[in-house]
């Protein structure tokens, strides 16, 4: 597998839409609830776009932007919610990593720790 980025799930405020990429259609429904209420709060929140993506080495990152013409983005709310988002989530968040380890870079769970 070529070493890429790979979005798991975003929202857009300006479309009012939700991705969720079907490749981790195997990740529980309840996990992939919560991911849709993460996003689509972020984004009413907040404003702009919002995106969890995996990192190549397999580590979330929770990443937003806007348009460069969006006065209403908050850009101080988005740190700071995405701050709170990974303190109260870091759990679902290192299982997801871990998940994406095994499952889709086809690392040995057992070499891992």
């Amino acid at each position: 597998m070529k070493d890429e980025r790979i979005v798991l799930c975003g929202a857009n405020a300006y479309e009012q839409k939700y991705y969720f990429n079907e490749k981790f259609a195997a990740i529980p429904e309840s996990i992939r609830e919560e991911l849709h209420i993460i996003c689509v709060l972020f984004t009413e929140e907040v404003g702009g776009i919002f995106t969890i993506v995996f990192e190549e080495d397999g580590r979330l990152s929770l990443e937003t932007d806007a348009k460069e013409d969006d006065l209403l983005y908050d850009e101080i709310s988005s740190g700071l919610m995405i701050r709170e988002i990974r303190r109260n989530r870091q759990e679902m968040f290192e299982s997801l990593s871990l998940y994406y380890r095994v499952f889709i870079l086809k690392e040995n769970y057992e070499e891992m720790f």
